[in-house]
């Protein structure tokens, strides 16, 4: 079991390119549909959570993810497999990079790369909205966000702490009216 944690997080860390949140699609694969560690509703709990964590989202992931399999020594492994890829391929790349840097190929190579990770980026967000946007206050909350994170460019832990606030007191709100109502809680 260390053994396919250690290459599970090896092989997200050594083929997802473009930091923690192009990640996700990969562990949306690995972890949800291929190894069935956590569920969709517990990837997208995650990934909040992560975002607002000090440190690399990747890192807090396997951590998780390795604890919950297989105690302390899983999150160690786990966090080492997604790490060391990584860390190899940026020492690599920084040796190589300034001398390859103006190339033209590289420039494209690139350029293509950052349109892959947009895609998979949006594909990850379509299969876990089911479980982020479960209602109209929700939607809202997600619009909201959306516009202030691409048009008032404020910071995205900030933005994740406040929707989740928000969705705390609207939580509360209901589970105080619903008694009132008669209603189910």
């Amino acid at each position: 079991m260390y053994l396919k944690l250690f290459l599970s997080f090896a092989y997200i860390g050594l083929f997802t390119f473009g930091g923690g949140i192009a990640m996700l699609p990969m562990f949306q694969r690995e972890l949800v549909e291929k190894n069935k560690w956590l569920t969709e509703k517990e990837m997208v709990d995650l990934f909040s959570i992560g975002q607002c964590l000090p440190g690399i989202i990747a890192a807090n992931t396997a951590i998780f993810v390795g604890y919950k399999t297989k105690g302390f020594w899983g999150g160690i492994v786990a966090a080492l497999g997604v790490i060391l890829p990584s860390v190899t391929i940026v020492l690599i790349v920084a040796m190589l990079i300034t001398n390859l840097a103006d190339y033209p190929i590289v420039q494209r190579a690139f350029a293509g790369l950052r349109v892959c990770v947009s895609v998979l980026i949006i594909n990850a967000v379509l299969k876990l909205r089911k479980h982020s946007i479960v209602d109209w206050t929700s939607a809202l909350i997600c619009m909201i966000v959306f516009v202030l994170a691409v048009f008032a460019f404020l910071p995205i832990p900030i933005l994740i702490i406040t929707a989740g606030i928000c969705g705390m007191i609207i939580s509360s709100l209901r589970k105080c009216k619903a008694p009132e109502e008669g209603g189910p809680e």
